[in-house]
């Protein structure tokens, strides 16, 4: 692959630190989740920066996709990724779930759902997770 777009980020101090973007576009606090034995902050956290990521990555592919075989999403189309991490089954670590609901109004739905299979190949998230966490894909 030769990338066409390079994206660079930093952070400090892990889930209690801070991130940025080089550009300066970006630039946020972390904190961890109670649920992780954090103290619940207000900053964010590497899932709910992933469930962004993917939500905006896979919405994109959809409309790629769509594009190709001559169907209009309409603006109203939204990706909404529950991603969820806990310790793996074989104990070596921490895993994470991934769930996309898709709502593409307007479309019938086996149409919408061939879109979200064929957009599920083609976007890079999806691709760099395939062997490795399953992705439920709901369509509404």
């Amino acid at each position: 692959m030769k990338p066409l777009y390079y994206a660079h980020g930093h952070a400090t101090g892990g889930r209690t630190g801070e991130g940025a973007t080089d550009d300066g576009r970006v630039a946020l606090q972390f904190s961890t989740p109670k649920e992780l034995g954090g103290d619940g902050g207000p900053g964010t956290n590497p899932e709910q920066l992933f469930s962004l990521g993917y939500s905006a990555c896979f919405l994109g592919a959809l409309k790629f996709v769509a594009a190709k075989e001559n169907v209009k999403i309409p603006p109203e189309t939204k990706v909404a990724a529950d991603i969820g991490i806990g310790p793996r089954d074989d104990g070596t670590g921490f895993g994470l779930s991934v769930a996309l609901t898709i709502t593409v109004p307007g479309i019938a739905h086996d149409v919408a759902e061939e879109l979200v299979r064929k957009a599920n190949v083609v976007c890079p998230y999806s691709h760099a997770i395939h062997k490795t966490i399953d992705v439920k894909l709901t369509v509404v």
